[in-house]
């Protein structure tokens, strides 16, 4: 019993001398290096995070300058033929100007009409065009519009309906 109490007690000495040595073999980087590398990560988030920030700000920027909504629809005839004046405002403080008219009786189904203006159609800050369309419209039915400026900015489709007589 006294060598089987002597013989674990030499192996768990055993033991422990064994993962002591394993654990100050281990090598691992220095506490320099480490710190460094640390750095590194952190000015390499900061620049990705920067970069995407100014990006998305000079874009907002931009866009804010120009900020289009819809003044007026009125349908018409004019010596036979039936037309739609278009009254497209911008709010914001830059210049633009109309590029594209759309219009359609469905939501998905919109085609490009030609002013009878010259296009682009010049649109200041803080003021409200005028783009007139001929178009064949029926009293009574809903037509859809979008309108696209020059700078990019898009007044999305919506709805208007035709006076009913």
């Amino acid at each position: 019993m006294l060598n089987k109490q002597s013989e674990d007690f030499l192996y768990s000495n055993k033991v422990k001398t064994l993962a002591r040595r394993m654990f100050r073999s281990k090598r691992a980087i220095s506490p320099i290096l480490a710190t460094l590398l640390l750095i590194v990560i952190a000015v390499a988030a900061i620049v990705v995070t920067y970069a995407w920030i100014m990006t998305y700000m000079g874009n907002a920027g931009q866009q804010a300058g120009v900020m289009l909504y819809k003044a007026n629809v009125n349908f018409y005839s004019q010596g036979g033929t039936e037309k739609i004046d278009i009254d497209i405002g911008n709010s914001g403080t830059s210049d633009t100007a109309i590029l594209r008219v759309y219009c359609g009786p469905e939501k998905g189904n919109l085609t490009e009409q030609t002013p009878t203006q010259t296009v682009p159609i010049a649109l200041s800050g803080g003021s409200i065009a005028r783009a007139t369309i001929d178009y064949n419209w029926s009293p009574g039915e809903a037509y859809y519009f979008k309108v696209i400026s020059t700078t990019g900015q898009t007044l999305p489709e919506w709805p208007e309906q035709a006076p009913a007589s």
